[in-house]
């Protein structure tokens, strides 16, 4: 009997409890953080190409062509630990309207370029040393995690002033936070804009050639709070 007396309290005292607490009284809101960041590197992807008939030739004409890139991109100044090799293949392939076979070699190479004002210069001088595929340009900010804590912060500003907004005409204030849920952060990359490459080699002009809008790089976070009200 005593044990069934005390189950009864337990089981009354945590509905009881569990009541009170859905009886607190709370606004939720979202808040958004925003940042705007000019770009302070660039990641270039890019590869060589070669096709031919015989597999060994197209192979060694392809080492060749980017043995030429890599002493350029050493000459330049890029930094060993800021390029790599990211893909070698050699595959075969049926042209069907030629009823034969042919061989592609390539390889891609990744740059970390942390002078974006270079940019113009060393896309220049890879596409005259023999590159012939640009894959991806992706801008980036060397400070992107201070970016994002201060985006963080400005979320959860937005999200404390929306909720003043709201309880200002109850005649209520803003209480602790009782929940914060974190979302997931995006990136709004600037889209490189530059001329055809074939073009900008054959312009007549000596004059360096500004082929490259950088814009912003764009820190996004977005966060839900609940806030206890007074």
């Amino acid at each position: 009997m005593k044990k069934l007396v005390l189950i009864t309290l337990t089981l009354f005292a945590t509905m009881s409890q569990a009541q009170e607490q859905k009886q607190i009284p709370q606004v939720s809101v979202t808040g958004e953080g925003k940042i705007k960041v000019k770009p302070d590197q660039v990641e270039i992807n890019f590869g060589v190409e070669n096709l031919g008939k015989d597999a060994q030739e197209v192979k060694k004409l392809n080492d060749e062509k980017v043995d030429k890139v890599v002493k350029y991109i050493k000459k330049f100044g890029i930094p060993l630990s800021d390029f790599q090799t990211t893909n070698v293949t050699l595959n075969r392939n049926y042209d069907y309207d030629k009823k034969k076979y042919n061989y592609q070699a390539s390889q891609n190479i990744s740059i970390l370029l942390k002078d974006v004002s270079k940019y113009d210069a060393l896309m220049m001088g890879l596409v005259d040393n023999g590159i012939n595929n640009i894959s991806d340009i992706e801008f980036k900010s060397s400070k992107i995690e201070e970016h994002k804590s201060e985006a963080r912060k400005a979320a959860m500003r937005d999200a404390k002033k929306k909720a003043e907004d709201y309880v200002s005409v109850l005649n209520q204030k803003v209480g602790k936070a009782l929940l914060i849920t974190d979302n997931p952060t995006n990136y709004f990359q600037p889209q490189p804009m530059y001329k055809n490459m074939a073009m900008a080699q054959d312009a007549s002009s000596e004059a360096p050639q500004e082929t490259l809008a950088v814009g912003e790089i764009q820190v996004v976070t977005n966060v839900s709070v609940s806030f206890m009200l007074e």
